[in-house]
């Protein structure tokens, strides 16, 4: 068995459930000390991160992750015990096999082999890994690069290991997230009872004309780079739960993942003029989780499509598809980001589980990467 895979096995071990990192970072920081990584543990609340970095001088790959996962589920629907990291038939099973503890165990058994070879290496090498990336993502990565920032240490390469492959290792690569901008809807009515409705306002009426045009507008037609941008209403919420009365209030939770093509601005003033176009009474919070960025042709992306065809015999395909990661709190920097990471099939699903061949072609593919990138 591969130190990969004896890697991967002891992080799923820990039931890490965000924001928990139950020791993960330590033993990771521990096992980097003897190959001149320095550790520098960063808490914010209940989120614990880790900064390592190897070297002091530029330029700096670093790779990205995170030690928490998203809970369970119904553990008696596992076929094999979510945190025992079972193999059967070649397929390692465990909640973050996938997301994304077995790509972690590949950064680093690809960084031992490497700094083995080349002691010497150019530029420096740096871990940051945090345990908020299933949650709020509040105390984490942003927070790190916030503390990178105010000193001036500045990373030039990110590899997010998100799961990014489809269907065979490698196929994908990320070279860029949407944008996600939700909000929080409320529509103000008037109670009533239902057999008096002239004496009520009900705010579900008020709301479906409105509703129907923010699902049937086209806000872009996307670009080569991003599909267009998408509405998606995730919640709604009425009622007082008798069958005899109008509610007085009707809650709508909804997402924009977004494109270039349109700012998150821009999507905010469309939406109000709709609402108020409609002569709604309302209250709309807005949360910006992250904006779109895309890594364009490059040093780092140039080096990832020539270590993927190395390793594996194929190209992979480019793409911005999917939902957020934490790339989008890194790449504002100037950072050149993708992401790559092992097959996303089963992520946050019941039996999440990897191939433990696909982990082995990962750590080769970081390993290569960082010859690619450090070594003249």
């Amino acid at each position: 068995m591969s130190e990969t895979i004896q890697l991967t096995q002891e992080l799923i071990r820990r039931d890490s459930v965000t924001p928990e990192d139950k020791g993960c970072q330590i033993m990771i920081a521990d096992r980097l000390a003897p190959y001149g990584f320095h550790a520098e543990h960063m808490c914010f609340d209940d989120v614990d991160n880790l900064w390592l970095r190897r070297g002091n001088k530029g330029p700096v790959l670093a790779f990205a992750g995170h030690t928490d996962v998203v809970p369970t589920g119904p553990v008696e629907r596992w076929s094999q015990p979510p945190f025992e990291a079972n193999i059967i038939d070649g397929m390692m099973y465990g909640r973050g096999t996938a997301d994304m503890k077995g790509s972690i165990a590949a950064f680093i058994t690809a960084c031992e082999r490497f700094v083995k070879k080349h002691p010497d290496h150019q530029g420096s090498i740096a871990f940051l890994i945090t345990s908020d990336e299933e949650g709020p993502a509040v105390n984490g990565t942003v927070k790190v690069v916030e503390t990178l920032q105010s000193r001036g240490e500045h990373i030039d390469w990110c590899l997010v290991g998100e799961p990014s492959s489809t269907d065979k290792v490698g196929d994908i690569v990320k070279n860029g997230r949407r944008g996600s901008l939700n909000g929080r809807l409320s529509i103000k009515g008037k109670q009533g009872h239902i057999a008096y409705p002239h004496l009520a306002e009900n705010p579900i009426h008020l709301l479906s004309p409105a509703l129907t045009e923010l699902c049937s507008i086209e806000w872009d037609q996307g670009n080569e780079d991003f599909p267009p941008t998408s509405f998606q209403v995730s919640n709604i919420n009425s009622g007082t739960g008798a069958t005899n009365v109008i509610p007085g209030t009707a809650e709508v939770v909804f997402n924009f993942r977004y494109s270039t093509e349109v700012t998150h601005e821009e999507l905010k003033q469309r939406v109000h003029a709709i609402l108020d176009k409609h002569a709604l009474k309302y209250e709309l919070n807005w949360e910006l989780s992250g904006q779109p960025f895309r890594t364009a042709s490059g040093q780092l992306l140039e080096a990832v499509q020539q270590a993927i065809s190395d390793v594996t015999g194929y190209q992979t395909t480019l793409s911005t598809s999917g939902g957020t990661s934490d790339g989008r709190f890194i790449a504002p920097t100037g950072t050149q980001v993708i992401e790559l990471g092992p097959l996303n099939a089963t992520i946050h699903q019941i039996d999440e589980c990897v191939a433990t061949a696909d982990l082995d072609t990962l750590s080769d593919i970081y390993e290569r990467l960082l010859s690619y990138l450090l070594v003249d």
